[in-house]
C-alpha cells in the first residue's frame, strides 16, 4: 500500500520512476529468512530479479547469500555486502573472464551447466591453482505450468546437463587433478510458479537424483532446489508476503535429504517484486469509437514484463478525490510501439492529464530490464524508509 504521505511526496518529483517501499523488503526478506531458518535451509538472493545497489544493500544486511548469473553482478553484489562465501554463480553462457573473476573471489560454488563448461572451469582452475567448487545443474524435465519464456526445467530447454553428459562429468571431475570439487547437485524449473504442487514433483525428482549419485558412492554436501516460488500480481496489497511457512515447509514435508546435506534456495521476484512500483503521469487522454486510452510518460522501456510475457501488472491511480465514476482504458506508453502497453480494458476513475498511476509489483525484473529505446531519460527512483 502507497500511503497519502508518500503519495503527496510522489506528486512533487519527475516521472517516471522507481517507488521502493524499503521497509515492506526487510518484512519480506525476514519473513522468508525466519521460515527457512526454521528448517536450517539457506537463501540466496537472486540478484537478476532486481540489481539496484540499494535494494542489495538492504538484503545482504540481512543475511542472504547471492546468485548472480554474471561476473558484473558477483563484483555488485559483493560490494554490496555479500559474501564471496555465499555467492553461487549461475548461467549457460559463462565467459572465461567471469570465471576467473569468480575463482579469485573464492565462491560457494559454480552451478554448471554443460560437459563444456565442466572442461573450461577445470583447465582455469588447474591454471590458477585454485580448487573449483562445482554444483552439477540437472534438468529434472518438470513442466512448471508458467510462461513458456520463463520455464527452464524441460528436456527442451538450453538449461541444465543433459542425462547423457552425467557420467562424463563425473568422470572428469575424478580426473581433474584436484582442480575440481563437486559440493552440490543443483536445480531450478521456472520462475512464477503458483501451483505449488510442481515443487512437491521437484522435490521427488530431486530424492530420485540425490539416490542416484549416493549409488554410485557420491554424496554430495549441498541440494540447491533453485527458487521460483510466484507471487499475486492481481492483489499486491492483500498479498503482499509470500507464504513462506508453507512454501519450505512443503519441503521440509517431501524432501529426503541424507544426513550432514545443506538444502539452498534461489529466491528473487518473491522478495522484491511487491516492494516495487513504476510511477507515471498521464500525459493524455485519447478518447476513441471503441476504446478509450491513457497514455503514460512510462513505457516499455521502463517495464518489460507486459511485453514481453503479456504479463498483468495491477495498475491503480494515485490521485486522491477523483470521481466515482469509473471507465475503462487502454493503458499505453510513449514508445513508438504499438506493442507498449500495460494493460488492456483496465477499469479506473475517470482519468485527467497529470493523475499520478502506479503500476504495481514492479519491484522483480523491471528496473533490471530497463532501455534507453527512443533515448529515453535514466530511470529515477524515490525509496520510503
Amino acid at each position: 500500500m502507497i500511503s497519502t504521505t508518500v503519495i503527496e511526496q510522489l506528486k512533487q518529483v519527475e516521472t517516471p520512476l522507481y517507488y521502493y517501499d524499503l521497509p515492506l523488503l526487510r518484512a519480506t526478506v525476514s519473513a522468508a529468512q525466519t521460515a527457512a531458518d526454521a528448517f536450517g535451509y539457506h537463501i540466496h538472493y537472486a540478484v537478476k530479479a532486481n540489481n539496484n545497489p540499494r535494494i542489495l544493500h538492504e538484503i545482504s544486511t540481512l543475511g542472504l547469500g547471492a546468485d548472480c548469473v554474471s561476473g558484473l553482478e558477483i563484483e555488485l553484489a559483493i560490494a554490496q555486502g555479500f559474501q564471496a562465501k555465499s555467492i553461487v554463480f549461475a548461467g549457460v553462457g559463462k565467459t572465461e573472464k567471469e570465471i576467473r573473476l569468480a575463482l579469485r573471489q573464492g565462491i560457494l560454488a559454480f552451478n554448471v551447466e554443460s560437459l563444456e563448461e565442466l572442461r573450461v572451469i577445470a583447465i582455469l582452475a588447474k591454471e590458477m591453482k585454485i580448487r573449483a567448487s562445482v554444483a552439477l545443474r540437472i534438468n529434472p524435465n518438470i513442466d512448471a505450468n508458467t510462461h513458456h519464456y520463463i520455464t527452464t526445467g524441460l528436456d527442451e530447454n538450453k538449461f541444465g546437463i543433459m542425462m547423457h553428459e552425467l557420467e562424463d562429468c563425473l568422470a572428469l571431475i575424478n580426473s581433474s587433478e584436484r582442480a575440481l570439487t563437486l559440493v552440490g547437485l543443483h536445480f531450478h524449473i521456472g520462475s512464477q510458479i503458483t501451483d505449488w504442487n510442481v515443487f512437491k514433483q521437484l522435490c521427488l525428482k530431486v530424492n530420485a537424483w540425490n539416490n542416484w549419485f549416493i549409488e554410485r558412492g557420491i554424496e554430495v554436501p549441498i541440494l540447491n532446489v533453485g527458487g521460483g516460488v510466484g507471487i499475486n500480481y492481481q492483489d499486491p496489497d492483500g498479498e503482499s508476503i509470500v507464504n513462506f511457512s508453507d512454501f519450505f515447509g512443503l519441503f521440509h514435508r517431501f524432501l529426503e535429504p541424507k544426513p550432514g546435506q545443506h538444502i539452498h534456495f534461489e529466491l528473487g521476484r518473491s522478495l522484491v517484486a511487491n516492494c516495487g512500483s513504476l510511477i507515471s503521469r498521464v500525459l493524455y487522454v485519447k478518447r476513441g469509437v471503441k476504446k478509450n486510452f491513457a497514455i503514460l510518460d512510462a513505457g516499455m522501456t521502463e517495464l518489460m514484463r507486459p511485453v514481453l510475457y503479456q504479463a498483468y501488472h495491477h495498475i491503480q491511480c494515485l490521485t486522491p478525490n477523483r470521481p466515482t465514476a469509473r471507465e475503462n482504458y487502454e493503458v499505453v506508453g510513449p514508445i513508438c510501439e504499438s506493442s507498449d502497453c500495460f494493460g488492456k480494458q483496465v477499469e479506473l476513475p475517470l482519468l485527467s492529464r497529470g493523475d499520478l498511476i502506479a503500476i504495481r509489483s514492479a519491484g522483480a525484473y523491471g528496473e533490471v530490464m530497463a532501455s534507453r529505446y527512443n533515448l529515453r531519460q535514466p530511470l529515477q527512483f524515490y525509496f520510503q524508509e
